[in-house]
């Protein structure tokens, strides 16, 4: 475990395990690296460097109260790969950190990195605009923020207990134990970096991002997923990332790293290996 200080002075904390090609995970909103152990701990006892930073305003990172911004998640990113020297590094990214990996690759290049996954990632745009009728109205995220500043804790719970896992659909199979540590992952981000971060998710635009991926990439995605649409996330970025290969889970939920965790890890392993 580490931290890194930023231009800005944010520190930036880090979980590092394991030796080999290193592997860098970016987590979803408004977790933390802890999100990613089950394919870290998996990954790094077959033999590679697993790396997990938690975003700014997240987890035990500090929580400053400007910069909670695509394009300062992706320079912060840029900042970890050069603290530790990271090369060859394969990048993945969960929902909003499938965001943080376009725009890092988008502003940083590939220089440093050999391979991409998005796993249920936001790109390349959440919103409905003009340009992309597939998304979801504003109105949707002035939900979340309606919800956030009323009752942020209940509002997670909520989150958690339903649409992340697919725990309101019938026959689910309800884990407790993932509600719970969602619910405090998501406690552990700062209040206004969480609140910002709805904005981030949202709507920025990645489709330049991805026109500029240039090493293999792995997109998956559940089809059952009520967090991020299929239709106007994974399906629009495989066409966009040049020689990417789609991957689609059939029932899959948003969090394919709990819900699905032993094919992920296979299918992961199966790409780092390929």
């Amino acid at each position: 475990m580490g931290t890194i200080a930023t231009k800005d002075g944010t520190q930036i904390y880090y979980k590092d395990w394991g030796t080999g090609q290193p592997i860098v995970f970016s987590h979803g909103w408004p977790l933390s690296a802890d999100a990613w152990e089950s394919q870290m701990f998996f990954l790094a006892s077959h033999g590679y460097r697993c790396i997990a930073h938690d975003r700014r305003g997240h987890g035990r990172s500090s929580q400053p109260w400007h910069g909670n911004d695509m394009d300062t998640y992706a320079d912060d990113l840029a900042e970890l790969f050069e603290a530790l020297d990271l090369k060859d590094a394969v990048t993945i990214g969960h929902s909003t950190g499938g965001g943080e990996v376009a725009r890092f690759i988008g502003r940083h290049g590939t220089k440093r990195v050999s391979k991409a996954v998005l796993m249920g990632a936001v790109p390349p745009l959440m919103l409905k605009t003009e340009a992309n009728p597939g998304g979801l109205p504003i109105e949707v995220f002035d939900g979340f923020r309606a919800a956030f500043l009323a009752d942020r804790s209940q509002f997670f719970l909520d989150v958690a207990s339903g649409p992340f896992f697919g725990f309101n659909r019938p026959g689910a199979k309800v884990s407790q134990g993932l509600i719970q540590s969602w619910w405090m992952q998501g406690m552990m981000a700062g209040h206004k970096n969480a609140y910002d971060c709805i904005k981030a998710f949202s709507e920025t635009d990645f489709t330049e991002d991805l026109k500029k991926f240039d090493v293999p990439t792995l997109i998956i995605h559940g089809d059952d997923d009520q967090i991020v649409p299929i239709g106007a996330s994974a399906l629009l970025s495989a066409k966009l990332v040049k020689n990417s290969i789609l991957k689609i889970y059939p029932g899959g939920t948003h969090s394919l790293g709990d819900t699905s965790k032993e094919r992920l890890n296979a299918d992961l392993l199966e790409f780092l290996k390929s």
